[in-house]
């Protein structure tokens, strides 16, 4: 019988955004039979094992922070000595290739894009000279993982990244378990942890608080659409650097007894039943999974094109209002729109969210790991404009 393949996936922790929730998924329903996994946590330094199956091995190394990870990481590698190592997130990615040379020499290294590249980089900052490092070391990768044939498209442009080294895979969400969690919740709006005396209609977003989440613009919009349904209101749950001038914004707005920041929460999924409409108000997004997780619940979503890969996965869907520009203005008559037309409890089916299923995204994802350890490209369809 041949032994397991070694998988070390890397994320900065547990309990983060979506890029570590994706990571989190897999290390949980990669097949145990095929690989031995191992989740590595740069900036982690304690974790509860019960998070995982005892098929996982987890090692917190307790960096500060993701810069600082470098030595603690390589010491990991160099103990593990794994087959392939994927990492998870985006900014995780220029350490984790600028080590590459120093790893044991058969070690396969792949990355998972979780954001378009231009506007990731513009929101973050990163001078020009930062940029050329990312053309120069995503080459050392054996495989980069997009979300959306768009972003592998523009890595192959930006990044002259050949396409036998790009795979497009889904997302994986684990559907049934979140429809159960949405199902279980209390319904009452009182569990909304929002001004529960109000009617609604009750908008929910989900994220991290950060401009490019464009809750800004989600707080104008709801003012206008207060105009309307005077009894709407809006949770937002995620934590971030943002949270005090968000609340700033809603007090001059007059919006403080409509809106609610329960900051970090675990399982989204909770809010989903007494939730009336889900909304994507991001100003740049590779392909959100909370946006996918309220899909998986049948939530109507409201969503600004935050990506091509956005707009080509919700355009024309029963259940998807998708606005026509990024702006305050759009989101709010888009918004309206949508409540306009909407039952009281309307769900959707959304056929489309099977394709990220973990049945479906799963053996996708063990597909690459085996071209990758075999040494092959991932094979898939051209890339066209």
């Amino acid at each position: 019988m041949n032994p397991r393949s070694k998988v070390l996936l890397l994320i900065p922790h547990l309990g983060g955004g979506g890029a570590e929730q994706v990571t989190a998924v897999l290390a949980r329903n990669l097949s145990s039979a095929k690989y031995e996994v191992h989740l590595g946590l740069i900036t982690q330094a304690e974790v509860d094992s019960n998070l995982m199956p005892p098929s996982v091995s987890i090692h917190p190394l307790g960096a500060a922070r993701v810069r600082f990870g470098a030595w603690p990481l390589l010491r990991l590698v160099w103990r593990l000595k794994p087959d392939v190592i994927l990492s998870g997130i985006t900014y995780l990615h220029l350490p984790v290739l600028f080590l590459r040379p120093f790893y044991p020499r058969r070690t396969r290294v792949l990355v998972r894009q979780n954001g378009a590249l231009a506007p990731t980089q513009a929101f973050q900052g990163i001078p020009g000279s930062t940029r050329l490092l990312y053309r120069l070391f995503y080459r050392r990768a054996n495989c980069v993982v997009c979300q959306t044939p768009a972003m592998a498209l523009e890595l192959a442009r930006e990044l002259r990244i050949p396409e036998a080294r790009l795979a497009v895979l889904p997302n994986p969400v684990d559907v049934e378990a979140i429809r159960a969690q949405a199902q279980a919740a209390p319904g009452h709006p009182a569990h909304w942890h929002g001004p529960g005396h109000q009617s609604g209609p009750h908008l929910l977003a989900v994220g991290r608080l950060a401009r490019e989440k464009g809750f800004d613009l989600l707080l104008s919009a709801l003012a206008t659409v207060r105009e309307r349904f005077p009894t709407a209101d809006l949770t937002i749950a995620g934590a971030g650097l943002e949270e005090a001038p968000l609340k700033a914004l809603c007090r001059r707005l007059g919006l403080e007894t409509a809106v609610s920041f329960p900051g970090h929460v675990r399982r989204p999924a909770e809010y989903f039943r007494a939730a009336t409409v889900f909304v994507l108000s991001s100003r740049h997004e590779g392909l959100p999974n909370a946006m996918l997780e309220a899909a998986a619940a049948g939530l109507p979503i409201v969503a600004l094109p935050s990506s091509q890969g956005v707009v080509d996965l919700l355009s024309h869907r029963p259940g998807v209002w998708l606005a026509g520009e990024i702006s305050s203005p759009a989101l709010a008559s888009t918004l309206l729109a949508a409540l306009g037309s909407l039952q009281t409890g309307q769900r959707f089916p959304h056929p489309f969210i099977q394709e990220f299923a973990l049945d479906r995204a799963i053996p996708a994802y063990e597909n690459m790991l085996d071209a990758a350890l075999a040494g092959y490209g991932f094979n898939q369809p051209a890339l066209k404009d």
